[in-house]
């Protein structure tokens, strides 16, 4: 086959180093842009993006070219650096070293674009660690509790 054609649909969660919660609504906006311009730098297609103060939520197509470790590095290397550059924290600005990636089918996309879409209405109900979890749970990855709970803290 001359061509190749794939559908790789990835949600990416990952928290502010310490979960601290400094990401704040006036810049927010701006940093969803920033990072959605690294994906299509990088030939991948943003389907959507939203953060909380503590963390944030991408889905994206993904083009097989580039591993997700490799474009995760650069998302969070870049966005780092342009939010020092900003000046849009008083604290130290930093991402954890860890995320999560979890893949969906096409028909599972729009579920997963509202679901991001309404973080802040989620959040009321769910903490951070309850949704990650339960994220872990539903795709049924091995994980020791005491092992992701203390890189989050």
């Amino acid at each position: 086959m001359a061509n190749t054609y794939t559908q790789l649909h990835i949600q990416f969660v990952f928290a502010v180093k310490y979960r601290e919660a400094l990401i704040q609504p006036v810049w927010k906006d701006k940093l969803h842009q920033y990072i959605t311009g690294i994906f299509q730098e990088n030939r991948h297609k943003m389907l959507q993006i939203n953060s909380m103060p503590d963390h944030i939520h991408i889905l994206a197509g993904i083009r097989p070219h580039q591993s997700i470790s490799s474009l995760i590095q650069n998302v969070k290397t870049e966005s780092n650096k342009w939010v020092k550059a900003q000046n849009f924290s008083r604290h130290p600005f930093a991402w954890q070293e860890g995320y999560g990636a979890f893949s969906y089918g096409k028909s599972q996309v729009p579920d997963v674009i509202r679901y991001i879409q309404n973080q802040e209405a989620h959040h009321q109900k769910k903490s951070f660690l309850e949704e990650y979890r339960k994220l872990l749970v539903a795709f049924d990855i091995e994980w020791e509790e005491q092992y992701i709970f203390k890189e989050l803290e």
